[in-house]
């Protein structure tokens, strides 16, 4: 019998001191507005793959993660070293694990396929259709910036 090697998709904070793999078929990402999510990351929005804890391939770091329960029963999960979010985790689901979509190494097969909380979109964030493909744009640091 042949068996068909399941893709493995590296994960690595900022330092480079949590590094994982997620094997197999990835889920699509999530968006969301929420203000919890908003101020975690510190900016409008985050994106998130979805997965399982038996996806992840651990290569180091797992132990030294460090949690913020930011609401009953939901944690953050980041490097202590960096400070890098790396995924959430909630005791409602605790198979699940939602990455931080900006921390994977390897090109994503997979796109956005909804967002939630836009109620709580703050009014600097030019979600308005077209807004922001008008923005001048550049393909590394802006000029003066």
């Amino acid at each position: 019998m042949i068996q068909s090697e399941q893709p493995v998709y590296q994960v690595a904070c900022l330092c480079g001191a949590v590094r994982f793999g997620v094997q197999g078929l990835l889920q699509s990402i999530e968006i969301c507005h929420c203000k919890q999510c908003q101020r975690a990351q510190g900016g409008p929005l985050v994106t998130v793959v979805p997965a399982t804890r038996q996806q992840l391939q651990w290569q180091q770091g797992a132990d030294t993660l460090r949690a913020f329960e930011s609401s009953p029963g939901k944690r953050r999960w980041f490097c202590p070293e960096c400070g890098s979010p790396v995924y959430s985790t909630q005791d409602k689901a605790p198979d699940k694990v939602r990455i931080r979509s900006g921390l994977f190494i390897d090109p994503l097969p997979v796109r956005p396929v909804l967002r939630k909380y836009c109620a709580s979109l703050p009014d600097w964030f030019p979600l308005d259709e077209g807004v922001i493909e008008q923005l001048p744009a550049y393909p590394e640091q802006a000029p003066d910036h």
